[in-house]
This record gives C-alpha cells, structure tokens and sequence, in this order.
C-alpha cells in the first residue's frame, strides 16, 4: 500500500542472492491454509521455516489453560528457529492467520548451510538478537506507555505491514484479529481495549467488525504515538 515506511528488517532480507540460493536448493515450498497450525507447543520436529507470504500468530500456552499472542511473523521471518538450536522442545504454538507459503528446510540441511556460509550464520545471529531485544522492547513500553498509545503504535505497524487502502483513502487492517488477539499482544485486556476502540469509534478514527478494523483517521493515530513518546510497541 502507499506510504509504507523504511523495509522492515527480516532474516530473508539480511541474506545476499547466494545465500537464498543455497537455502532455497536445501529446502521444499510448502503452502499451509488459514487457521493450520505449523507447530505446536511442546512437540519435536526437525524443521523449520522461511516465510515467503501470509502471516502467522505465535502463541504461548499457559498450564492454568490461557493463551497468549506473543508476536506475529510475516513473509521473510524465519519460524522454529530455536528449538532447532537447542533441541528441546517447540517453546510456543504457531498458526496461520492468513494463507501461508513458506520454505521447509530440514534442521540439519540448515546447519550445512549455516555452517558453510558465515553470512548466514551472521544473519541468524541478527535474528536471534532481535527477538531478545524485541522483548526487551515490548516490557518497556508496556511499562512506559498508556494502552492507547500501545494500541494505536500496534494499529499502525499492522497498517504497514498488512494493510489495503480503500477507494476512500482508509486503511483496512487484512488480518483476522480479534480485539482478545490485539489484548494479548498488548499485555492488556480485552476490556480496556473495547474501550479505547469504542473512545476511537466515537471520534470517527476507526471502525471495527468481527476480526475486521478499519483505520479512517491515521494522523489521530500517529498523534496518540508521539504523546506517548514512542514508536513500537
């Protein structure tokens, strides 16, 4: 969609044309329907993945029987990445959001690789830092930030990475997420979220549906971020 900002950074897109050579012989294209699960929490596979297309929710399942979004991956993330390196078991559920295609590589195809090539090697260690800082980055600002900018911060981001502008200038977020989904990523809750949706509603910022939201005042959405002094969630 128009106005995206600065490419987001991804393991595919850290690698040179080499590099995706070598993996792309290493591994087979796969496609996975909406709602598959890829992987599931707590099992062993020899696996993992490269996203090419779609996106996919990670979720952490809690032994009192909660789920909880921890991120979402789209096209150029690398998925399974650390049980491989440790061999323990697969630390959360993924899932398909959307209709996914992918690149399957075998856990010890991707060593050879990673072994051969020192750029991919950097590339996974890039990774593996990111997803730390990230974290990192996601208690600081639940901490530091009210949940209307938490919100409004996850909105956009949403809106770059997978929105579709309609005939009128809005944004129509392409994702299936409920206003629970949007909570869990926020470490909020359900309720507190409704508010401020129904606040945003009230104003004319955005319209929302069943798993649908539509951004029609992006700029009110922008101003909430830079009062709360903040880019990212």
């Amino acid at each position: 969609m128009g106005g995206r900002g600065a490419a987001r950074t991804t393991f595919w897109s850290l690698l040179g044309d080499t590099d995706k050579a070598e993996l792309l012989k290493a591994g087979q294209p796969h496609r996975y329907p909406r709602d598959e699960v890829i992987f599931h929490q707590n099992d062993l596979s020899d696996y993992l993945l490269i996203m090419r297309k779609g996106c996919v929710k990670v979720v952490a399942h809690s032994v009192e029987g909660y789920d909880t979004i921890l991120a979402l991956r789209g096209p150029g993330d690398l998925l399974g990445e650390q049980a491989g390196l440790d061999g323990l078991p697969r630390s959360a559920t993924i899932a398909c959001l959307t209709d996914v295609r992918a690149l399957v590589i075998p856990l010890d195809r991707f060593s050879v690789v990673v072994k051969a090539r020192h750029s991919v090697s950097r590339a996974l260690q890039h990774v593996l830092s990111d997803r730390l800082r990230e974290a990192d980055r996601h208690r600081v600002a639940t901490g530091a930030a009210g949940v209307h900018c938490r919100l409004a911060a996850l909105l956009l981001e949403l809106s770059e990475e997978y929105g579709v502008r309609t005939d009128l200038g809005e944004i129509r977020i392409a994702l299936p997420l409920s206003q629970d989904d949007l909570a869990s990523l926020l470490l909020s809750s359900r309720r507190t979220v409704g508010r401020v949706f129904e606040q945003w509603r009230f104003c004319g910022w955005v319209l929302t549906g069943r798993r649908t939201i539509l951004i029609r005042h992006v700029d009110a959405l922008k101003s909430h971020v830079a009062e709360g002094g903040g880019g990212k969630r």
